[in-house]
């Protein structure tokens, strides 16, 4: 356990917010309206420890923005509202513009990610540099933290012109964007220096050869790729036998087969997102890979799996694990193909980018490594230890996930995708919430050839408008295709008069709601380890009964507690259409027990196998 009020210079980050809250109260701020999040969370602590300013919090940013609107109107004085990055930012909007049109003083706090993570893939980062345009009175992206002499007069002096400045005539709203790095938690921070050769030469980062460029961009065309970067790849596939295809969310099925094909004939196994569109299927699945975000957090396995080249394709990933994976081989050659023809690279490791259609770019890869051989009379052949290895993590970190978790006595979140794999009818789409419920599909929904849609919002990762986003796939879903949400109860809190779209439009969706009565996501995270604040800040919790709020709107609602009552409410929703709300309540701190014991028991079953193998 650690207390904020240990911070120190060993963590710049909080001598610097620490001297900024301190003059927003010097300055005349005694309310904040703060809307719980990660990348906020340097701000978040340092109000709470601020004991001169009051802490309001709300849990959905349009409310809260006008909540503090209604405040600083009635006070006469500013109130400052504090948000995290992504679209939580933009959920101010309205209240913004209001505040502008009638002169109300609002301090606007928004937390951003750092400027390496910007405008690259990086997950909950839009654009928030002068987000709300016209409407606030003065714009600053601020520094990033220092505890410098220099930084902390410069912050204190932001804090005090920007308090002034949403008084001054005409009074108005103001936004400071704070980018923070992390560790986000007032921990030391232990980034080491980098070695010499690092701060010139570039060639042992990410596999490149000397005097090349760090990352090496070709716009092809998004038709499809040139001959030349066809032959290109071909060549260095050719002589790399430990490779890996990484398949990203992607939301058109019809890459599977072409990338199945190339990665049998490669000898690569596949770690399929499962917004890849690959887990599910008529195609092979023998070299698509569903468990990885478990397996890889095992040391002794990923130690001994060192790539040699890596080939992603569509977005970043979901998966922390195979991130970190990525990072301890940074040397690795890292090829990124985006069909999108943006910037979809947030790790900064990719030596290759390559804007192309990914379906034409597994076709031609195909043709080419095969002509390639035959002019050779040398076919390469696979390194079949390699993907054995992978395959065997996979079926055993699987079997070993699906065994615990019957054991488990209470309901277990993860628990509803491994259901949901057995239950959902072909031609179904899943669409995921954010926060857990999207990681919890990582884990837990395995390989099956059922012809399954899995989707979410996956741009911003935000938690906003995911109802309405599910209910505009069933709108156009075709008859007999039913469409089945899983989310968690605080985004279906933030959009919950999105129901009504299925009262007036009569639609048919089927909502699982995992309700942990908060935040279940950052008992994960290391804000976990500051109860002081923990409740109020990040766990959030409502109390609310979700059932009238339903019935409002004109919907089915039935709260299991057990798999059996799961599997009825389930099939009862999608036999009899319309709007069908199944709540599942878990708790948050069992939540966490429950996925670390079975983290500790996926270590033991691949370490075993590790050790059969040796002997």
């Amino acid at each position: 356990m650690v207390s904020v009020e240990s911070r120190d210079l060993a963590n710049p980050t909080y001598a610097y917010v620490g001297a900024f809250v301190d003059e927003l109260q010097r300055a005349g701020i005694h309310h904040v309206v703060i809307c719980p999040g990660s990348r906020s969370t340097p701000l978040a602590l340092a109000f709470a420890s601020q004991p001169g300013i009051r802490l309001w919090m709300h849990v959905d940013e349009r409310s809260a923005a006008f909540f503090g609107l209604g405040m600083a109107r009635r006070l006469g004085q500013p109130v400052a509202l504090l948000c995290t990055s992504g679209t939580a930012a933009a959920n101010f909007m309205p209240a913004v513009v209001e505040a502008k049109l009638s002169h109300v003083p609002l301090l606007i706090l928004t937390a951003d990610r750092p400027h390496e993570l910007r405008d690259c893939g990086a997950p909950q980062a839009i654009d928030q540099n002068r987000l709300y345009g016209i409407y606030v009175k003065w714009f600053v992206d601020v520094a990033l933290p220092e505890a410098t002499n220099a930084a902390l007069r410069y912050i204190r002096t932001i804090a005090n012109r920007a308090t002034a400045l949403t008084l001054a005539v005409p009074r108005g709203p103001v936004q400071l964007n704070f980018p923070f790095r992390e560790p986000l938690t007032p921990e030391p921070i232990a980034d080491s220096p980098l070695p010499p050769f690092a701060l010139r030469d570039a060639t042992a980062w990410n596999g490149r050869p000397n005097n090349t460029p760090y990352v090496e961009v070709s716009d092809a065309s998004l038709a499809g790729p040139p001959d030349a970067k066809v032959a290109h790849l071909a060549s260095l596939i050719r002589t790399t036998r430990r490779g890996l295809i990484i398949a990203g969310p992607y939301d058109s099925p019809e890459l599977a087969d072409p990338l199945v094909r190339l990665a049998q004939r490669l000898g690569y196994p596949i770690l399929a997102d499962p917004l890849s569109q690959l887990r599910c299927g008529p195609h092979d699945h023998q070299l698509v890979l569903s468990s990885y975000e478990a397996f890889l957090r095992v040391d002794s396995f990923v130690e001994n799996m060192a790539p040699e080249l890596v080939i992603r394709f569509g977005a970043i990933p979901t998966s922390k694990a195979l991130q970190l994976y990525l990072k301890r081989y940074a040397s690795c050659l890292q090829v990124v193909i985006d069909g999108q023809g943006g910037w979809d690279e947030p790790t900064q490791l990719a030596a290759e980018l390559i804007h192309t259609d990914p379906l034409a770019l597994c076709q031609n890869l195909l043709i080419a490594i095969e002509t390639i051989d035959g002019e050779t009379d040398h076919q390469s052949v696979p390194i079949q230890e390699w993907i054995t290895t992978w395959q065997h993590a996979d079926q055993v970190t699987r079997q070993a996930l699906q065994q615990a978790m019957q054991d488990f006595q209470v309901p277990f979140e993860g628990r509803v995708f491994s259901e949901l794999a057995n239950l959902l009818p072909d031609g179904a789409t899943l669409y995921v919430g954010n926060s857990m419920p999207v990681r919890d599909l990582d884990t837990f929904f395995w390989c099956n050839r059922q012809r399954l849609r899995l989707m979410g919002n996956r741009g911003a990762n935000g938690i906003d408008g995911v109802v309405s986003s599910a209910l505009g796939v069933s709108a156009v879903a075709s008859p007999g295709e039913p469409t089945v949400l899983v989310i968690g109860d605080l985004s279906f809190l933030h959009d919950l008069n999105g129901l009504l779209a299925a009262r007036l439009h009569q639609l048919n969706l089927t909502i699982i709601l995992m309700n942990n009565d908060g935040g279940g996501i950052f008992s994960f995270l290391p804000q976990a380890a500051y109860p002081e604040h923990f409740e109020q800040l990040f766990g959030t919790p409502t109390g609310l009964d979700f059932r009238l709020a339903v019935q409002m709107y004109d919907g089915q609602f039935q709260h299991v507690e057990t798999w059996e009552q799961f599997r009825n409410a389930l099939k009862r929703g999608l036999d009899t259409g319309g709007l069908h709300v199944i709540e599942i309540p878990t708790e948050r701190v069992s939540n966490v027990s429950m996925h670390r014991r079975l983290w500790q028991i996926v270590s033991k079953a691949i370490m075993n196998v590790d050790t059969q193998h040796r002997s």
